[in-house]
Formats: structure tokens, C-alpha cells, sequence
């Protein structure tokens, strides 16, 4: 692998958390409107509690704003002067893929199990869509992973590609 591989890996690699966490926060915050940031710890119930959990999920927005601004600058890097040897759409889609499940793990077992600062739909059966949440976001790791595997070994068994 050349260094601008290693770059679309990893420009990819931080795309997919910074785009992870926007599904997240547009898609089950804003729009279906499930949780907040912290929605279990003060429950958005009063005026008060409701621009409190806005103000962690817009500190949350700016965080993945500016992880996915690292991600487009480390992506133009890596689209630059450097060789590359491996296939851009796919290389940068898979690293994606591993990065959004990665954040979504973490963020799962954390956010949701350890420190309980939210649940993705809580209610009665809010454990489930937790486990959920994070197996569907290990399925994401494992696809992601191994498009980057075969297109590696791909690259490796045809070096002139």
C-alpha cells in the first residue's frame, strides 16, 4: 500500500464517523426525534431541560463537523500528488462503511449502555434497539472491512492494477 492509500483509508476511515454520527444526530435526534444527547439524564419534559439537550446535540453537530472537515482535508491529501494503487470509490467506501460502524459501537456501548445518556428508542424494549443499533453497526465494521480486505489483497495479487 502506498501513503495514498493510507490516506483514503484513513480520510474514509474518519468520513464515515463524521457522517455516522450526522445519521445519528439528524436522522434520530431531529427527525424521528427518539432521544437527545442526553436525554436520559435530564429528561427533555420543560423548556429549560428541552434547550439543554439542544445545546449538547448542537456541541455534538459541531464535534462531527469538524471530524468530517478532517476527513475532507486528509481526503484532498490523499487525492493529491500522492500514487495511489488501490480503487478510490471502493477503498473510500469501505473505509467509510468501517468508520460509521466504528463510531456507532462505541457510541452505542457508551453513550447508551455505560453512561446511559440515552437509549436509541427508549420505551419498553429500549434495550433491544440498543443491541440492535450496535450489531447492525458491527455488520457495517465487517462489510466495510472486507471490501478493504479483498481490494488490498486485489492490489497485492496484481500489482500492475
Amino acid at each position: 500500500m502506498t501513503r495514498g492509500d493510507r490516506l483514503l483509508i484513513t480520510s474514509g476511515t474518519i468520513l464515515g464517523v463524521g457522517f455516522g454520527g450526522f445519521v445519528d444526530g439528524i436522522l434520530l435526534h431531529q427527525i424521528l426525534q427518539w432521544h437527545e444527547m442526553i436525554s436520559s439524564v435530564v429528561p427533555p419534559v420543560d423548556v429549560v431541560s428541552i434547550k439543554l439537550n439542544m445545546l449538547y446535540d448542537g456541541l455534538f453537530h459541531a464535534v462531527m463537523w469538524t471530524v468530517t472537515l478532517v476527513g475532507v482535508v486528509l481526503l484532498a491529501r490523499g487525492l493529491g500528488g500522492e500514487p495511489r494503487r488501490l480503487p478510490i470509490a471502493w477503498t473510500l467506501g469501505g473505509s467509510m462503511l468501517v468508520g460509521w460502524g466504528m463510531f456507532n459501537v462505541v457510541e452505542g456501548l457508551i453513550d447508551h449502555q455505560l453512561l446511559g445518556l440515552h437509549h436509541v428508542h427508549p420505551g419498553a424494549g429500549q434495550l433491544a434497539w440498543d443491541v440492535g443499533f450496535i450489531v447492525v453497526s458491527g455488520l457495517l465494521v465487517f462489510i466495510g472491512g472486507l471490501i478493504l480486505v479483498r481490494i488490498v489483497t486485489t492490489a497485492r495479487l496484481h500489482p500492475a492494477m
